[in-house]
């Protein structure tokens, strides 16, 4: 992932959980916000109860990569991912569609308020 396509400042962090529009699940927490540019950015956090900083890192890692699968950073929503503890209790592939459920649910979300703002048009 393209360090232009990542969200590191931590006003940008807050600014996006102070939203409070999210969906999360047993391993990740997903705040979302709606952005005016076209490409999407993602930051990620991992708390240092998961362990270390070498797991942590690791973490973070298979999470940009998971996102750099899944997403195509053609959206225009800003993504900041918390990952939880039960992360470490689950393979990579099971945490792979834990976290695509999500993005699915972020994405239904989105075309759902599109569709609303379009039909808001027409009246």
């Amino acid at each position: 992932m393209r360090k232009t396509l990542r969200i590191k400042d931590a006003r940008e962090f807050q600014s996006i959980i102070g939203k409070r529009h999210f969906f999360t699940n047993k391993c990740f927490v997903l705040y979302h916000v709606k952005r005016s540019t076209d490409l999407a950015r993602v930051g990620i956090t991992v708390s240092k109860k998961l362990g270390n900083a070498v797991v942590r890192n690791k973490i973070k890692r298979q999470c940009r990569m998971m996102m750099q699968e899944l997403l195509t950073f053609d959206e225009g929503f800003d993504l900041i991912c918390i990952v939880r503890g039960g992360y470490l209790s689950q393979s990579y592939h099971q945490n792979k569609k834990e976290l695509e459920t999500l993005l699915k649910k972020i994405k239904i979300y989105y075309d759902a308020q599109s569709m609303k703002e379009i039909k808001d048009e027409r009246i």
